[in-house]
């Protein structure tokens, strides 16, 4: 969870204009956004589509055959959910955006059900 004070705060007031997502989830996000760039090679921006990638991969490294209850217990059910929380932190300055960047990037991207259940890559896990 959150350690720097100030972003808690932020996201604190997040929360009490928004309150459809835990405080979890735009921590997550905001790790999903370094393990993207991680992954990537990338420093700096990233696009809708390869965040929503880091964050089925994280998501599935970290929760496994759970990632998709712990996203929903977090308010998280969809793809355009992250691109909620990602544009609710752009509008606290807590991310930047370029010109380019819409909650489009973020519409149906995948189906949840489809990439943490159906899919799941049970024969990769040990």
């Amino acid at each position: 969870m959150m350690k720097d004070p100030h972003l808690l705060e932020k996201v604190r007031r997040l929360i009490a204009k928004d309150p459809r997502y835990r405080p979890e989830a735009y921590d997550f996000v905001r790790e999903a956004l370094d393990y993207t760039g991680s992954c990537l090679g990338v420093r700096g921006h990233v696009t809708g589509e390869q965040l929503l990638e880091g964050v089925r991969a994280l998501a599935i490294e970290r929760y496994g055959p759970m990632a998709i209850s712990v996203l929903e217990h977090w308010g998280v059910g969809c793809t355009e959910d992250v691109g909620e929380i990602v544009f609710n932190m752009i509008d606290a300055a807590l991310l930047s955006k370029t010109e380019s960047d819409s909650r489009g990037d973020f519409a149906g991207v995948y189906d949840f059900d489809t990439v943490f259940l159906r899919d799941y890559p049970w024969h990769k896990r040990d």
